[in-house]
């Protein structure tokens, strides 16, 4: 399943964002690859564990936090510190699989990975290339979004970013662990989540109907997650 999350950040955090990040230390991309990721990837990344990745980091952290779409979809368990990174010059990302599991540097801390995110910071306007291409049952799909808004996508997923031809592409991203490990569950209960809103925003929160559904989000979501 992939998922379109509109105004993760407005015009106004995009731009306290980019004021935080820009002024940042940015190195070659291959700083954290794998052997595999490290000849497909060209690009350059935000300095890991700098203050300007922490504090836009945190910043992403607080609009994931507030955005329910998000969270309904992603159902996180944990979520992998944002990173950053910016494509220019020819620069892109063949394609390629994240790794099943993230680990932080110098730390215990680590997830599977189970939704991979894309925060775009860039105008599209402002870059040419630069897509998102993302592999899937029905075929390739290229995404490429106003800033401020973020795609949520399977990790498992074959994915590359094209070459960018013009302008500078940047944007956060970064790994989640849910909840609710199975896909199809996953979907599946978003689905029931969606429904169960719509017929709300309707009928009412007091509607038997409402009610009977509700607890039947709760007993799947019982039944299915690992909290």
């Amino acid at each position: 399943m992939m998922i379109e999350i509109p105004g993760l950040l407005d015009a106004a955090g995009v731009a306290r964002l980019r004021s935080v990040i820009d002024a940042g230390e940015w190195v070659d991309g291959n700083a954290t690859s794998g052997p595999q990721s490290a000849l497909a990837k060209r690009n350059e990344q935000l300095v890991e564990d700098s203050a300007a990745a922490r504090e836009g980091g945190a910043m992403v952290m607080d609009a994931l936090g507030r955005t329910p779409l998000f969270i309904a979809a992603a159902l996180p368990a944990k979520v992998f510190p944002p990173l950053f990174n910016r494509y220019a010059g020819g620069q892109g990302f063949g394609l390629h699989i994240d790794n099943a599991i993230r680990m932080k540097r110098g730390t215990d801390f680590r997830i599977r990975s189970d939704l991979s995110a894309t925060l775009f910071l860039s105008d599209p306007e402002s870059y040419d290339g630069g897509e998102l291409v993302i592999e899937g049952a029905f075929g390739a799909q290229a995404v490429k979004l106003p800033a401020g808004h973020m795609i949520l996508y399977p990790a498992s997923s074959l994915h590359r970013v094209e070459p960018v031809t013009r302008g500078v592409r940047v944007a956060s991203f970064f790994w989640l662990q849910s909840m609710v490990r199975d896909g199809e569950a996953r979907r599946h209960l978003f689905e029931l989540d969606e429904a169960i809103q719509t017929l709300a925003a309707d009928r009412g929160q007091a509607d038997p109907a409402i009610i009977q559904l509700t607890g039947v989000y709760h007993n799947l979501l019982r039944r299915w997650a690992d909290a």
